[in-house]
């Protein structure tokens, strides 16, 4: 590939992907967004979510749990708290943080921690959504 995207994204234990690509499916705190060669640079958070990397030949699928996406001249940097390859992401994790998550939410007793726990649970339970939509495509 002449012509690409150069994406790293870093967490706390490794190098997960250092490479160039055809584009970056992001998930920002404000939404899901795409960065392809030469995007205007910005700065934004992250969510826990799915990074979708395109290539010429398809398609890999990376979690993520939060951090920072840096988009500059020299690319795109994900300094990730967590990341893994899909293949590595551990669904049964997920469905024991959902129900920590209910518990709470049953434990709550102001109306600003049940919306604080309402809204934690909401965030986990679409992540499991979306990871059983990749799940079931077979991007990974």
């Amino acid at each position: 590939m002449a012509e690409g995207l150069r994406i790293e994204i870093v967490s706390p234990e490794r190098l997960v992907l250092s490479e160039t690509v055809a584009s970056v499916t992001v998930p920002g705190t404000e939404g899901y967004f795409t960065v392809m060669h030469d995007h205007a640079p910005f700065m934004t958070t992250l969510r826990p979510g799915f990074i979708t990397v395109s290539r010429d030949g398809g398609a890999e699928v990376y979690f993520v749990r939060g951090g920072f996406a840096d988009v500059s001249s020299k690319g795109l940097t994900i300094l990730a708290e967590q990341s893994v390859p899909f293949t590595e992401f551990d669904h049964g994790d997920l469905q024991a943080q959902i129900r920590a998550a209910e518990e709470e939410l049953n434990r709550a007793q102001t109306p600003e921690d049940r919306s604080y726990a309402q809204e934690v649970v909401s965030a986990l339970l679409n992540l499991a959504i979306e990871a059983q939509h990749i799940d079931g495509a077979h991007v990974h």
